[in-house]
């Protein structure tokens, strides 16, 4: 039997918790060791800033999503008590363009967590910030960037 797929609100509901978590971790990062001279910060302050840990959560959480997306956090509060009290949706949609765009979240936050970790300066909020854009144009607009690059990249495997 094919998969039927997956709701879409439950990427979006998502999103959304994904939001608030990557506009804590920009907005620590942004008074934390990030922005000032990381050259002088030892490894355990850069390790310790609030923003690192924030985004290094989300990062985690992305890669939860990316290897085991029937056990992720927030998949499950919306399987369990947010689809519950809904309509079912109207049409299913194929989960591999979210999963991929899980993906792509991972790698934007580990990047910044592990060049912040390195003295990168503001690699930390830049890496914050990108994944925010992301995940609130997903959670307010419904616009899926990583759906969209897999979409893309689709494309230009089957040309």
């Amino acid at each position: 039997m094919p998969d039927p797929g997956i709701d879409p609100r439950g990427p979006r509901f998502a999103a959304g918790i994904t939001t608030v978590i990557l506009a804590a971790a920009l907005f620590l990062a942004l008074g934390g060791v990030a922005t000032g001279p990381l050259g002088s910060a030892t490894l355990a302050e850069r390790a310790s800033d609030p923003g690192f840990v924030v985004l290094a959560v989300a990062a985690a959480l992305f890669l939860w999503g990316v290897a085991w997306p029937r056990t992720a956090p927030w998949g499950v509060v919306y399987r369990r008590a947010v689809a519950p009290r809904l309509a079912p949706p109207a049409e299913r949609e194929d989960p591999r363009p979210p999963r991929f765009a899980q993906g792509v979240g991972l790698v934007v936050t580990a990047a910044g967590v592990l060049l912040h970790l390195v003295g990168v300066p503001w690699a930390l909020p830049v890496a914050a910030a990108a994944a925010l854009v992301a995940a609130f144009l997903n959670a307010a607009f419904g616009v899926c960037l990583g759906c969209m690059l897999y979409l893309g990249l689709a494309r230009l495997r089957a040309a």
